[in-house]
């Protein structure tokens, strides 16, 4: 089980808590996780990345063991402590403006 907690926003639409769990089969890459994220809550397709490109948004993060992974590859392995469930992915809504 890999641990993912959602901005505000995203829990709204997915009718989810802070917190939700996702189970993926193989290597736990970003690309995986949001896959998982995306079969379970299908209503959250298009919100983290662009569905033609899969590229992630301009204003989400990803974060894990207090590391910036937003561009590194989606198919890089995340932290070991991210695949055992011990330390949560975080998809962060970024603040823009002036």
């Amino acid at each position: 089980m890999i641990r993912v907690v959602l901005p505000a926003h995203l829990q709204s639409l997915a009718r989810a808590g802070r917190e939700v769990e996702v189970t993926i089969s193989g290597p736990a890459t970003q690309r995986a996780v949001l896959d998982a994220l995306e079969t379970t809550y299908p209503m959250l397709r298009g919100t983290i990345r662009d569905p033609a490109t899969q590229k992630r948004r301009p204003l989400v993060r990803f974060f894990a063991c207090r590391e910036d992974l937003s561009h590194e590859s989606p198919d890089a392995p995340l932290p070991g402590a991210v695949e055992t469930g011990t330390e949560p992915f975080l998809i962060i809504g970024a603040m823009a403006g002036g």
